[in-house]
């Protein structure tokens, strides 16, 4: 079963599970512990299908743009990877960290403390950019409301996002369009209302973003 609450840390979220099923892309990355590890799950450009018997995880969901300063390695060096945390710091900095976690009563509340200690303020600049597209704006005309070019743009979302902003707008839309549908909206309202150009267009993002149709995708959620 899978639960999620708001953390303390500006934008992100706070998640426990089985590890079980398909994991959408979303913008974000997550620090994530289970089975006495501590493990990143970099920026998805496309369904991550988990896959052995179903244990327990728990996961920090940054908001978008965020974890990259956390960690100290861009974006884009991790995009569609999971990798162990040793990979990126000290060993002896995360046994001391898997130390603390396997000690703590409640993983999630140790994990969120781990995050909390070493995190920065949420960059106003990105947050304004994600808002921006997750509002449906084009992505030259969010460009130019904050002020940056075309490639200072694409550069600094590399970094932030480990893709360029016009795959962040794609995913920001199909997550869009994915709430109206659940909550019932025809497929047809839907691709207009979240940006698509009609229902065609939102099926193929669905299969190439989702890897599945959209009745199976729905089906599956």
């Amino acid at each position: 079963m899978y639960k999620e609450r708001a953390s303390r840390l500006t934008g992100a979220v706070l998640w426990t599970g089985d590890g079980a099923g398909r994991v959408l892309p979303d913008g974000c990355m997550d620090l994530l512990w289970h089975d006495g590890r501590l493990l990143v799950a970099g920026p998805d450009t496309r369904a991550y299908v988990t896959g052995g018997a179903p244990s327990r995880w728990v996961g920090l969901r940054f908001a978008p743009g965020t974890a990259p300063a956390f960690l100290g390695v861009p974006g884009h060096e991790l995009r569609d990877l999971r990798v162990e945390l040793t990979d990126l710091w000290p060993a002896s900095e995360v046994r001391r960290l898997r130390d603390r976690m396997a000690k703590a009563p409640d993983p999630a509340v140790a994990l969120e403390g781990i995050v909390l200690e070493r995190a920065a303020p949420p960059e106003p600049l990105l947050r304004a950019l994600v808002a921006s597209l997750d509002a449906g704006t084009p992505v030259a005309v969010a460009a130019d409301e904050l002020g940056l070019g075309a490639r200072q743009l694409h550069r600094r979302s590399l970094v932030a996002f480990g893709y360029g902003p016009k795959t962040l707008a794609r995913i920001l839309r199909l997550r869009r369009a994915l709430v109206l549908a659940r909550a019932g909206v025809p497929y047809a309202e839907t691709a207009l209302r979240s940006g698509f150009a009609d229902q065609a267009h939102l099926a193929r993002d669905v299969r190439e973003l989702a890897g599945v149709p959209l009745t199976r995708l729905l089906g599956a959620g």
